[in-house]
């Protein structure tokens, strides 16, 4: 029989509104940076260059960086509700169900996307760089965030074997 836990992770469940609205803002701030402020202008003037290939192909270089972090906004949000959905089984007391195994697995290949796009996106910015001009983005390879994808990957399969030994467990009483 599940347990209740109504006072079960409250701090988590305001966190993680918190972080989803936030992560809406971000990207609403990312989608403003690339439609209204930077134009080619006020890009060459802040890594002063001159009109020339370099710096279109600089402003292009970042403006496809702001496009792959807005695409990262949408796998954020996958994260963070199906991480609350969690939370809210764990407040209920029945958190090894197969929906969340479900949802971890989906977590787990947005993580991968994610690093992913951080990897595509720190390319970018290195070919982008040169000692006159570096183009500084926290992105690129991350150990720890191959360790989160592979992690979770494994969490849910914990999670569909757990949910298949109370499924035999219920067959045999």
């Amino acid at each position: 029989m599940p347990r209740s836990y109504p006072a079960a992770s409250p701090t988590a469940n305001v966190v993680l509104r918190i972080l989803i609205v936030l992560n809406w803002l971000v990207g609403a701030a990312f989608l403003a940076l690339l439609v209204v402020a930077p134009n080619a202008q006020w890009i060459m003037s802040a890594y002063k260059l001159s009109p020339s290939p370099e710096a279109e192909r600089l402003i292009f270089g970042l403006r496809v960086i702001v496009v792959l972090i807005l695409a990262m906004i949408p796998l954020n949000h996958i994260v963070l509700k199906r991480l609350r959905a969690i939370v809210e089984t764990v407040r209920a007391g029945d958190p090894f169900v197969t929906a969340n195994a479900h949802r971890l697995r989906a977590i787990a290949w947005a993580l991968l996307a994610a690093q992913l796009l951080g990897f595509v996106i720190g390319a970018i910015a290195e070919a982008l760089s040169t000692s006159a001009r570096p183009v500084d983005v926290d992105a690129g390879f991350s150990i720890s965030g191959w360790l989160a994808v592979l992690l979770t990957f494994v969490l849910a399969r914990v999670f569909t074997e757990g949910e298949l030994m109370r499924q035999d467990l219920k067959g045999t009483i």
